[in-house]
């Protein structure tokens, strides 16, 4: 049992002879592609695990510099910078050499290489660990390693910290595969922090497949230290956060990898006691009618980082065996502890359930398919009547050519009879084509009597009373008569699938929406859009910029669901005339005179005098669909924060950006919503349910940004998490 190998004291490490990972010349070093990364991680797998990895992977200079590619972020619409080589980043910011010496050795200072901050209003509120620029390449060289080894075995239904299997994979899965759910249950965990005897367990499930003491000493120093930290049952995972570390993603996957494969196996074996059968293998009752509808006992499970959500399409009685089942091992198996008063079933029908951050509900498809308005059955109509009249005159086309064509062949054919006086045969063919004739269709009428499943399907249609679906009858019809036959056919099969099948519609939590909108600030008490006073101190296209990361925030995060048009609405109203009234109020000018500055689409005069859109237009949004499969950002990062350019002009630093060697910078401070509302994060009657906060230490530092970075960050491309919070500094 797992239980028993996580209860084990200690872990059997085999000694390996260190390989020298500095032989190579500074410009022989080059980042590695995935090809050769796998290679070198397979490369040390030996008796069935993986050794030495830290001396002769993780120290590699060629896997440090991946892992610096990897953190490095630039501006899609900017040229790229120069390629970061070894000698520039051991020139610019620490030696590689070094660096890679070190971890061969195992003696990397993790408490050296990180800062603590406490908030500014009192130093007993809870401590914020940050890692620097040189700790962050280690935490992604571990990361890419562990990847590496483990995307593989992890299961399929495992999503969140892997490539291509993010949210949006995640609903994608759970709107087409799912059928007929009946009850569900989502597992909520306390809010509680990795101890020690956790970090013990998840070092045992690491040893299972890595044979390398200094690799899982690492990974416990960086745990005490609190640079990595896992808080299950909070909201700061997956949301770009600086609380938040990338290394954090793969471990909750590993620690947790246990107890999906007792998913897995438990789905697997209901599968083979529930097998489903084909249409054509259910046997028809007594009255020979064939309408049988057959539904397995079927249990899907989805789990994104720490968020898990069962459904089963069984009786509920399973299920609440299922759920008991699911909480003793999450608790008595991994030592976590399940909120129990969250953790209930639900009917899937008649209840929803909130699952990372979306609403899901069991519903006929039909809802998800509505009946067209008239408005657009009059259009199909249209559509359909151009496309009579396109064929038609091809078809008017083929026959005008095909009548030259023959003309010109029999004029041809006159011609020459004319020359040669007649043709002449040698002999008749008549009797050859009507025997040959003859032979093909005896042929297929004996095939015909020979097939019994030929005969059992017309018996079928025939004393079924479906023979208007028999091609030789349908053709003996008047054409008004089949056509009223296959619409009520075609209802009929409508009807029948909504009260036989059953399918997840996802919905944006529009209500908590609409309460965030509110909270920060774009609208009244009304419901009206209104202006930021924070915001008129940025320029002009600051101000649009930060508008247009908080809405493109919001519409990739909910284009998969099915109200996605209001939240369209929200975006293209609410932000949209926000931004005007902000952009108004700063310049003392009216609504009308600002639109006519700024057009509706809220146009800004870039660097070179062309016009620049960063706010999606009205046309953009209304195109926008679930049309990607990604893992994109919540909204919470963008819309908590607001930096604030500093009116003094302070000494020029390197950006902050990861590997940004740009000194023309500016100082901006940052600040929080919850410190501009004086609002607490942990009270959800006056905060947003399910939304996190950036922590209170962050408060009005100083951050250098180059303008390209500032500008992504504006537009919500780049967090606090890609920036390199060791360099801020405290300016009065």
């Amino acid at each position: 049992m797992l239980f028993n190998r996580l209860r084990k004291p200690k872990f059997a490490a085999v000694k390996v002879s260190l390989f020298s990972t500095l032989q190579h010349a500074p410009t022989q070093v080059q980042p590695l592609e995935k090809s050769a990364l796998q290679s070198l991680v397979l490369s040390h797998y030996r008796h069935g695990k993986f050794q030495s990895l830290l001396q002769n992977v993780v120290a590699s200079p060629s896997l440090l510099l991946t892992a610096c590619h990897n953190l490095r972020k630039h501006a899609p619409d900017t040229p790229p910078p120069p390629p970061l080589t070894l000698e520039s980043v051991s020139t610019h910011y620490f030696s590689l050499q070094e660096l890679s010496f070190q971890l061969a050795k195992n003696s990397v200072d993790v408490e050296s290489c990180c800062i603590s901050l406490f908030p500014a209003e009192s130093r007993k509120g809870k401590r914020l660990v940050l890692p620097n620029l040189k700790l962050k390449v280690i935490l992604e060289a571990v990361r890419i390693v562990l990847e590496v080894i483990y995307d593989d075995r992890f299961v399929t239904f495992c999503y969140g910290g892997r490539a291509n299997m993010g949210r949006h994979t995640a609903i994608r899965y759970l709107k087409n595969s799912v059928e007929n759910p009946s009850w569900w249950f989502g597992v909520k965990f306390d809010d509680q922090l990795f101890e020690s005897r956790h970090v013990d367990n998840l070092c045992l499930m690491l040893g299972e497949k890595i044979d390398d003491s200094d690799l899982l000493d690492l990974i416990r120093r960086l745990f005490e230290c609190k640079v990595v930290s896992v808080d299950l049952g909070g909201v700061c995972i997956g949301r770009g956060l600086p609380q938040e570390c990338a290394l954090s993603s793969i471990l909750i996957n590993v620690y947790l990898n246990g107890f999906d494969k007792e998913i897995q196996e438990l789905r697997l074996k209901t599968n083979r006691e529930n097998p489903r059968f084909k249409e054509n293998e259910l046997e028809p009752g007594e009255t020979g009618s064939s309408s049988v509808f057959h539904k397995p006992l079927k249990i899907y499970a989805v789990r994104y980082l720490d968020e898990i959500l069962i459904i089963t399409s069984g009786t509920k009685m399973m299920t609440i065996d299922l759920k008991n089942s699911v909480v003793r091992f999450l608790e008595q198996e991994l030592d976590l502890k399940v909120d129990r008063q969250i953790t209930v079933i639900h009917s899937a029908v008649s209840e929803k359930i909130e699952f990372m951050g979306m609403e899901l509900r069991a519903v006929a498809p039909s809802v998800l398919r509505p009946p067209k308005t008239e408005k657009a059955i009059r259009a199909h109509k249209k559509h359909l009547r151009q496309k009579e009249v396109r064929l038609m005159e091809l078809k008017n086309a083929k026959e005008r050519n095909r009548k030259m064509l023959g003309m010109k062949l029999m004029s041809h054919v006159f011609k020459k009879l004319k020359q040669s006086n007649g043709f002449k045969f040698d002999f008749q063919i008549e009797n050859e084509v009507r025997e040959i004739f003859r032979t093909w269709s005896d042929d297929v009428v004996q095939e015909y009597l020979r097939s019994v499943d030929e005969r059992w399907e017309w018996h079928r249609m025939l004393s079924g009373g479906d023979f208007l679906s028999l091609r030789r009858i349908r053709d003996q019809l008047p054409r008004e008569l089949v056509d009223a036959y296959d619409n009520f056919q075609l209802q009929v099969d409508k009807t029948v699938e909504d009260l036989t099948r059953r399918c997840i519609k996802v919905e944006a939590p529009i209500e908590l929406i609409r309460k965030a909108v509110k909270m920060v600030g774009f609208t009244n008490h009304m419901g009206r859009p209104r202006p930021l006073s924070l915001l008129m101190v940025l320029e002009d296209i600051d101000i649009i910029k930060w508008y247009a990361g908080v809405g493109r925030r919001w519409l990739d995060f909910y284009c998969c669901c099915h109200n996605f048009r209001s939240v369209k609405i929200v975006i293209s109203y609410h932000l949209r005339f926000s931004c005007i009234l902000t952009l108004a109020e700063k310049h003392e000018a009216t609504k009308l005179a600002t639109i006519r500055h700024f057009t509706k689409d809220l146009k800004v005069s870039g660097a070179d005098g062309a016009e620049e859109v960063y706010f999606p237009s009205e046309r953009e949004i209304k195109m926008m669909g679930d049309r990607n499969l990604w893992d994109p950002m919540p909204v919470d990062g963008a819309l908590t924060m607001a930096l604030i350019r500093l009116a003094s002009d302070e000494p020029h630093h390197r950006c902050t950006a990861h590997f940004c060697s740009k000194t023309d910078t500016a100082f901006y401070r940052i600040h929080l919503l919850q410190n501009h509302l004086h609002v607490n994060p942990l009270d959800e009657k006056k905060w947003v349910r399910g939304m996190g906060a950036i922590h209170d230490s962050l408060q009005r530092k100083c951050a250098p940004l180059c303008p390209d970075h500032l500008s992504e960050v504006y537009m919500g491309r780049l967090t606090l998490r890609d920036l390199d919070c060791t360099a801020f500094v405290d300016v009065d």
